[in-house]
């Protein structure tokens, strides 16, 4: 009976993490998808008032994009220390932006260890943080693609 009763509680934790986690990842999830119509929408309008210096075109879309990008990372992270907070993931006095970094980051120090009774939030953190790192690889190279094909398109208007 005893341990049915221990394996119970520790389902119920594993779940009560997995859940939070799961809404914290689906609000950066969020966050990331917003930036997504953001970059579309300024990496546009860099385009149009950059077109006749096809160099800074370039230069001036792709440094918009990724900062707008490093924004939402960012913005993600303090979201996730602002959950490590509500839960109180961490010990007393720890850094939750420098932990929640760590974590998103996969950069893993180990210098701050969550309370095990939240251990699981650290790799759902990381796996979020690459999830999202990837998406906005993505972006980026689709971004680059699209101003690589416009400047191609100029440069074969003017041979004509």
């Amino acid at each position: 009976m005893k341990d049915e009763t221990t394996r119970a509680f520790g389902a119920a934790r594993i779940l009560r993490q997995f859940f939070f986690g799961a809404i914290i990842s689906g609000c950066n999830i969020a966050i990331h998808a917003m930036m997504m119509l953001v970059v579309i929408g300024v990496t546009r309008r860099v385009s149009e008032l950059t077109s006749s210096r096809q160099a800074l075109r370039l230069t001036a879309v792709m440094v918009a994009a990724v900062s707008l990008l490093m924004v939402a990372h960012f913005a993600e992270i303090l979201v996730w220390s602002l959950g490590y907070a509500i839960v109180h993931v961490a010990p007393e006095g720890a850094d939750l932006v420098y932990f929640a970094f760590v974590n998103y980051t996969t950069l893993g120090y180990g210098d701050i260890v969550p309370l095990e009774r939240w251990r699981l939030l650290g790799p759902m953190t990381a796996m979020t943080g690459v999830l999202l790192f990837g998406w906005s690889t993505a972006v980026i190279f689709e971004v680059l693609q699209k101003v690589l094909s416009l400047i191609e398109s100029a440069r074969g208007g003017q041979a004509s």
